[in-house]
């Protein structure tokens, strides 16, 4: 007998979009699919985690505001809010007004209460934010690509955006 006929597996029908097909316990990868079903449970409560950790982050340095010469960002941030407000509000003021804005902002992603007027406000604080690197070119810049340090504290914040931007597409998704 020649013929192998009779040892050939069936054609496999392709999977249904709405099917997932999980391989059976023991078979390949088993810590692979340890780890991808830990994920899996992470997405659901992703956008809190990144919620309450941007919220830490900007207590912590709304707080350090409050107390003048504690932030290392002080001189660059009352320099910018200067020069965006046309010098008309006096710096003790502008750092008052950054502390309470940030320590805000912070409080609302801990908490969630008011979260979509506090990502209002963060995106808002981000524009003058990422302003300051055209208001303040000296501070913010050694040459055309190469930021300062101050540079970089600023540029570092367009993750905060994309974090705050998951967390807004969560809150806004029904």
């Amino acid at each position: 007998m020649t013929s192998t006929s009779h040892h050939r597996r069936p054609a496999r029908s392709p999977a249904r979009a709405d099917q997932t097909t999980i391989p059976a316990p023991g078979l390949r990868h088993p810590l692979g699919r340890r780890v991808a079903s830990h994920a899996h449970r992470y997405t659901r409560f992703s956008p809190a985690v990144l919620r309450v950790c941007i919220g830490l982050i900007f207590c912590w340095f709304g707080v350090l505001k409050f107390f003048p010469g504690a932030s290392a960002a002080e001189g660059f941030a009352i320099g910018a809010m200067t020069e965006l407000t046309l010098g008309f509000i006096p710096a003790p003021v502008c750092l008052l007004l950054l502390a309470v804005l940030e320590t805000g902002i912070g409080l609302a992603l801990l908490t969630g209460f008011l979260l979509r007027w506090a990502l209002a406000a963060f995106f808002l604080h981000m524009v003058g934010v990422f302003l300051s690197l055209l208001v303040l070119p000296d501070a913010a810049w050694h040459t055309a690509a190469v930021p300062t340090l101050e540079g970089q504290y600023v540029i570092k914040n367009i993750v905060l955006v994309a974090a705050c931007l998951h967390i807004a597409a969560d809150e806004l998704t029904p």
